[in-house]
């Protein structure tokens, strides 16, 4: 059966509307951002809300009294008439670096094509403080999240608030803007090679996805939000933005609840509150009663990004702004990539908003989800969804202690275990693989020849 969201819907703090102005929204960003009040446990104090921050509209001057004039993208000087491309990109991370001294940019990939898969690091340095990532442009036919992404490293970096600054020093937010930097300039869905990035998040087989993998790995995100786009279809899936939350079955089910909140108590909300309409990805709803009828995409497969980071223990969330012009008549593009760019700017707002308000019970619930899979218990799937029995053969209800790898299938996937954290001891000339480490629910679907994806029919080890 489908799994509940639990958790009351956060109190919403004044709505940024989609026709907000850059000069009011970035002045607002220099000045401070807007505070709203909650009621948490009985307490009444003051929550944080990144939107005039992170839904900061650029499209205007920056305020006199800003020491520094902040850099603007390509998509922003056009007014939206056209996306950054690859060197004003490079450009402006560059300024962006050289002007804030909160803001680290590190190459941690390169394409086929010899582009850099960059990873912006925002926050004080050498606090240890938990991470959440952004994930932006897996495909590369996909620009507006990009967008959202770059104009937010900027307006992170240069904030001069209070509420921000304190934010940053126990918030380390991590950003990789383009993902896929060869399909970006190509305007692809896939890479150089055609492949899709998020569909390769289990095999590794890409450059841009073993760049993300050790992301993960080597900051242990405790949310990771994966932006995208999608074409809509008239009445029956047509929202400004679509969400959904981790479904595989193997996902804590605590780390479970947390992630339906983000989605259910938070970005949705929140972004209705600023003027948008939301859905869920994946489900078609009947245009009169509102009432869900069919689902056409959003399953549990461990190969994508949204359904990886669950496995990984972090809170998981996936954001789809429309790209298709909309239904109501206008055929202003640049105002339609606008729209398309703030929508995700207020999904961004709520997620961070989601990350400072609900800090304690994010950190307990994905530090609880890696003890459980350390202490080795509990059946593994190998198949179905939150919403989805698994089909005859996708349950272990008794997984094996380990899997053993002689040497020729060890040297042919050492490197993807390593990448996914995987712990493995020398046997032989191979290696042995315990479940009983933080990466057990991910292992079966590794090794294991009856999961779906797996990388390599490993032998199980049943003698514990």
């Amino acid at each position: 059966m489908p799994r509940r969201a639990r958790g009351a819907r956060p109190t919403p703090g004044p709505p940024v509307t989609p026709g907000t102005t850059a000069r009011t929204a970035t002045a607002h960003a220099h000045r401070g951002l807007w505070h709203r009040d909650g009621r948490r446990a009985g307490l009444h104090r003051p929550a944080l809300a990144v939107a005039a921050t992170v839904l900061a509209l650029p499209f205007g001057t920056v305020p006199a009294q800003a020491v520094h004039v902040p850099p603007r993208t390509g998509f922003e000087a056009s007014d939206g008439a056209h996306w950054t491309d690859g060197p004003q990109e490079d450009a402006f991370l560059r300024a962006v670096d050289r002007g804030s001294d909160r803001l680290s940019v590190d190459r941690i990939g390169t394409t086929r094509e010899g582009r850099p898969i960059r990873l912006a690091r925002i926050g004080t340095r050498g606090t240890g403080a938990p991470a959440v990532l952004l994930v932006c442009a897996q495909h590369g036919d996909e620009p507006a999240a990009r967008e959202a992404c770059l104009t937010l490293i900027r307006d992170l970096a240069y904030a001069e608030d209070e509420v921000t600054r304190a934010f940053l020093t126990r918030t380390t937010v991590l950003v990789v803007p383009t993902a896929n930097p060869d399909g970006r300039a190509r305007n692809t869905r896939g890479n150089a090679d055609g492949l899709d990035i998020n569909r390769d998040h289990l095999a590794l087989r890409t450059a841009e996805s073993r760049a993300l993998a050790a992301v993960i790995r080597d900051h242990a995100p405790q949310v990771i939000d994966d932006l995208h786009e999608y074409a809509a279809t008239p009445r029956s899936y047509d929202k400004d933005l679509l969400v959904l939350w981790p479904r595989n079955p193997n996902v804590d089910d605590e780390v479970h609840s947390a992630s339906r909140d983000l989605s259910d108590r938070y970005v949705r909300p929140m972004a209705e509150d600023a003027g948008y309409t939301t859905g869920v990805y994946g489900i078609r709803t009947d245009p009169v009663t509102g009432e869900p009828f069919g689902q056409t995409a959003g399953d549990g497969q461990e190969r994508i990004l949204r359904n990886l980071a669950g496995l990984e223990h972090a809170v998981g969330l996936l954001v789809e702004s429309r790209s298709a012009p909309l239904t109501d008549g206008r055929a202003d593009r640049a105002a339609v990539n606008r729209r398309r760019f703030q929508s995700q700017l207020a999904a961004t707002r709520a997620v961070f908003t989601f990350a400072d308000e609900q800090r304690e019970r994010i950190t307990a619930v994905t530090s609880a989800s890696r003890a459980a899979d350390a202490e080795d218990r509990g059946p593994v799937h190998l198949g179905g969804a939150d919403n989805e029995a698994p089909g005859p053969g996708e349950l272990l209800p008794d997984p094996p202690c380990g899997y053993r790898l002689d040497a020729t299938r060890y040297a042919r996937v050492k490197d993807e275990l390593a990448l996914h954290g995987v712990i493995s001891r020398p046997e032989g000339h191979g290696a042995y693989v315990p479940l009983r480490q933080p990466a057990r629910k991910l292992i079966p679907l590794l090794l294991d020849g009856r999961a779906p994806y797996h990388l390599t029919d490993a032998q199980a080890d049943t003698t514990c």
